[in-house]
C-alpha cells in the first residue's frame, strides 16, 4: 500500500506559477513511475505529465509542455510539478499517483492522492 498526499494548489492569476507536491509513504518510492493528473470541472480525469523512477525519463501533455515540469526526489519520497505560465483553463483537481508503467494512461495508474485544487483566475 502506498499513500500519497499532494499539496501546493491555490488561486492564482493567469500567467503566474505554482508548485504542486506529493508526498509518498513507502520504502520502494524511487521504483515506480509517478504521473501527474488533473480534473477539470465537469470533465474526466486527465493526464498531463508523468516521470520514471529514477527521473531521467519524462513526459508532458501538449498542452503543458514548455509551460509545467514534473520531477522528483527520491530521498525526500516527493514528486513535484512546476507549473508556470498558468492559464485558465489549467483550472482543476490535481492527483499525483503511482504508476505500473511509463504512460500517460490512467487506467494504468493506482494509488491515488486526495488531490489538490488549482484555480486559475482570468
Amino acid at each position: 500500500q502506498v499513500r500519497l498526499v499532494e499539496s501546493g494548489g491555490g488561486l492564482v492569476q493567469a500567467g503566474g506559477s505554482l508548485t504542486l507536491s506529493c508526498a509518498a509513504s513507502g520504502r520502494t518510492f524511487s521504483m515506480h513511475v509517478m504521473g501527474w493528473f488533473r480534473q477539470p470541472p465537469g470533465k474526466e480525469r486527465e493526464f498531463v505529465a508523468t516521470i520514471s523512477g529514477s527521473g531521467a525519463n519524462t513526459y508532458h501533455v501538449d498542452s503543458v509542455k514548455g509551460r509545467f515540469t514534473i520531477s522528483r526526489d527520491n530521498a525526500k519520497n516527493k514528486v513535484y510539478l512546476q507549473m508556470n505560465s498558468l492559464k485558465p483553463e489549467d483550472t482543476a483537481v490535481y492527483y499525483c499517483g503511482v504508476g505500473g508503467k511509463f504512460t500517460s494512461k490512467t487506467t494504468d495508474y493506482y494509488y491515488w492522492g486526495q488531490g489538490t485544487q488549482v484555480t486559475v483566475s482570468s
